[in-house]
């Protein structure tokens, strides 16, 4: 899929570098077709590297999208220069008026607060419900989908007695669901949490239904039942090393964290992490934007 995206964004030359077929500002301007807007609203601190993970799996069909950064203005990113946020990324107030195919809201490094004591989240909820009107699809992911989950049904997040950590096997629960079509009977995610959602409370909301599920992991896809909001708790987007620099950030600052389950060969952190995911998360993203986004949303968007 080619990818409308800024000349300068770092994710280019990253992306390039894969084979990955990104389309300048300069190229797209040529092209006589209607690109599929997606807005990414990134929460994580590293920006760059979520942004180049999120690009890397929307390139992965044959349609055109067009992607929008947004960040939260309420919230001061330490973890990247105020240039390239400046450069690169919208403000909620330079976007409210636009309308979106699709939207991903990513993970964030706050699940241990309560939603309400989160700088942004007063800013969150407005986003959330000015998506219920200016964006067909939504594609929240880990935190971002127990916040959504939170704002719209009153869902809560629960401590787990160890962090969520590592790549654990799923099936799906509904093996026919377009979102997980090809996906193998058992297929490899990568979670990286301390908190977990209850089916006992999924059970009580007749709009949501959960796709697909972990043994070790828990809850892994819901949607509602209109296929309009996905919340998904783990990081299929993740990179090999991501889950690795996560350990070794740990215990280089002190802290009490087990190895990531199945990630290391031998369990041993001195080995390469084989990647196990891949192919799952390809077609999760790529099933999303055909079925869910491409095939339902209206052509002109004023119509949404």
């Amino acid at each position: 899929m080619p990818i409308k995206i800024d000349n300068q964004l770092p994710a280019r030359k990253s992306l390039e570098n894969e084979n990955v077929f990104v389309m300048t500002e300069f190229r797209a301007q040529s092209q006589d077709i209607r690109p599929l807007k997606i807005l990414l609203l990134n929460l994580m601190p590293t920006k760059i590297e979520t942004e180049t993970q999120i690009l890397r799996l929307l390139s992965n069909s044959p349609l055109q999208l067009e992607v929008d950064l947004l960040h939260t203005a309420t919230h001061k990113s330490k973890n990247v220069s105020e240039e390239h946020l400046t450069k690169f990324y919208n403000s909620f107030n330079e976007i409210r008026n636009n309308r979106y195919d699709g939207m991903i809201v990513t993970g964030a490094p706050v699940e241990k607060m309560e939603f309400e004591e989160v700088d942004y989240w007063e800013e969150l909820c407005e986003i959330f419900e000015w998506s219920k009107t200016n964006v067909y699809s939504t594609f929240n992911i880990c935190w971002g989908a127990q916040a959504s989950l939170y704002y719209r049904y009153g869902v809560k997040k629960y401590p787990s007695e160890k962090k969520v950590f590592g790549i654990f096997p799923h099936r799906a629960l509904d093996s026919f669901h377009p979102l997980i079509r090809g996906l193998d009977d058992i297929f490899y995610v990568p979670h990286s949490r301390h908190t977990v959602l209850k089916m006992s409370d999924i059970a009580k909301v007749k709009d949501l239904q959960v796709i697909s599920y972990s043994e070790q992991a828990g809850i892994h896809i819901l949607s509602d039942m209109d296929c309009r909001n996905f919340f998904i708790t783990g990081h299929s987007e993740y990179d090999r090393d991501t889950l690795k620099n996560e350990y070794m950030r740990d215990v280089n600052l002190g802290l009490e964290i087990d190895v990531p389950v199945n990630y290391f060969p031998d369990d041993n952190p001195d080995n390469t992490p084989v990647v196990t995911w891949r192919s799952t998360a390809n077609l999760i993203f790529s099933n999303w934007l055909n079925y869910f986004v491409y095939q339902k949303t209206p052509y002109d968007l004023s119509n949404l």
